[in-house]
């Protein structure tokens, strides 16, 4: 793919997600490329371009005031990710305040007390595979790496039984880049419905969860968080607390039985799970781009190529840690490679509070898995996975395995 500053290419999805980020990293530091709608944004898949972007002082989160012309609910698919206001979309004083609101429940103490909880969904859900046929075919996302983190931040956040459901359903369409204008605006209402049908349980029956302490944030002091950040806080942590780690997890499970010497390895010395989520995250970000960040000043960014003042940008957090002059051999899934740096979970002030909680569940599910089923295999190959298709989540629609019998 040749690409000129003034051209622009539509940013793909899928199976292509890989393929394209080499392609738009060879044609300049930034691309103008289409998104859903008629949305054109600058693509920036450089690690080192990402990382400058990403702490620039003339590169905006908020679209309220960066973003010209732009009205919410113009664009009906950009509503989780632009629209709604907390902390990803704000910036200074307003990006500190609903941070300190909600960064209560991720401290390092408060997340390694929610150890033995997750300890407790891992078992359960183990249990639960352990009942099926050996030689059956499992879809392991859905049995397993899509129920550890959706527990757990549905339990963190105290959403009820017959609520989550629904709640996990709208959560899961966020990332689908083939849906109507039509689609994305219905989405974009019962996502708001979700939020407030929890947060109406809580007002009448409060718990001790992360909602009840929003809501109180809410209700004592409107000041410090109006009804709209509450409801788009709750749409950024349920939604980043389950999506993304569902597919570190899956990650991580597709390339150790594609890989038996890794897998090998971390059997042989069990502290080296860590090396495998963090070589997972940098392989297979759960999130390739985020939309979106406005330029508030021309940029150059040299080769011919400047943002201008008041441009839409969406970085490619996946292109950093696959990018051959930041990583040797990118593509490959090496433990024991020296350097895992990544952006899968951002960088700046924008780094996602919740990578901890991220961490702690895949640090639990994976070791418990391959402890639990010593003989778990594929139960395809690996090119007949189904990619999701999303130029945003990377993940696959489904994880067909087999069990083999339980430890």
């Amino acid at each position: 793919m040749t690409s000129t500053p003034t051209e622009t290419v539509t940013l793909d999805a899928g199976r292509r997600l890989y393929d394209q980020l080499d392609e738009l990293r060879a044609a300049g530091p930034a691309v103008r490329v289409n998104l859903p709608d008629g949305v054109v944004a600058w693509s920036v898949t450089r690690g080192d371009i990402a990382k400058e972007l990403l702490v620039h002082p003339h590169i905006s989160k908020d679209p309220r005031k960066s973003w010209p012309g732009h009205r919410p609910g113009d664009v009906p698919w950009l509503y989780p990710f632009v629209d709604v206001i907390n902390m990803t979309t704000s910036d200074g004083d307003d990006h500190t305040r609903l941070k300190q609101l909600i960064s209560k429940a991720f401290t390092a103490r408060r997340i390694e007390a929610m150890r033995p909880g997750i300890e407790a969904v891992v078992t359960d859900l183990l249990d639960a595979l352990e009942r099926r046929g050996a030689t059956e075919r499992v879809d392991l996302r859905a049995g397993f790496a899509h129920g550890v983190p959706t527990r757990v931040i549905c339990d963190l956040f105290g959403v009820p039984a017959d609520q989550r459901p629904e709640m996990l359903r709208v959560m899961g369409a966020v990332f689908a880049a083939d849906v109507t204008p039509e689609q994305s605006e219905i989405l974009a209402q019962d996502l708001y419905r979700a939020m407030q049908s929890l947060i109406d349980t809580k007002r009448l029956m409060p718990g001790d969860d992360m909602t009840s302490v929003l809501l109180t944030a809410h209700d004592e002091d409107g000041d410090r968080l109006s009804e709209a950040e509450l409801v788009s806080t709750l749409i950024l942590m349920i939604g980043a607390g389950s999506e993304t780690t569902v597919a570190l997890i899956g990650a991580a499970v597709r390339e150790l039985l594609t890989h038996p010497d890794q897998l090998a390895k971390v059997r042989a010395e069990p502290a080296r799970w860590s090396d495998v989520i963090e070589e997972a995250l940098r392989v297979h970000p759960p999130v390739m781009h985020f939309p979106l960040r406005y330029a508030t000043a021309d940029i150059d960014l040299g080769e011919g190529v400047v943002i201008a003042a008041g441009d839409a940008v969406i970085i490619g957090f996946g292109a950093h840690g696959r990018d051959p002059a930041v990583h040797a051999d990118p593509a490959g899934f090496q433990i024991d490679r020296a350097d895992k740096q990544h952006l899968a979970f951002g960088y700046g002030i924008h780094y996602c509070l919740g990578a901890p909680l991220a961490r702690l569940e895949a640090e639990v599910a994976l070791p418990a898995l391959f402890e639990r089923f010593p003989q778990l295999a594929l139960a395809v190959a690996p090119d007949q996975l189904v990619p999701q298709h999303s130029f945003m989540g990377n993940d696959v629609v489904e994880l067909p395995v087999t069990l083999g019998p339980a430890a």
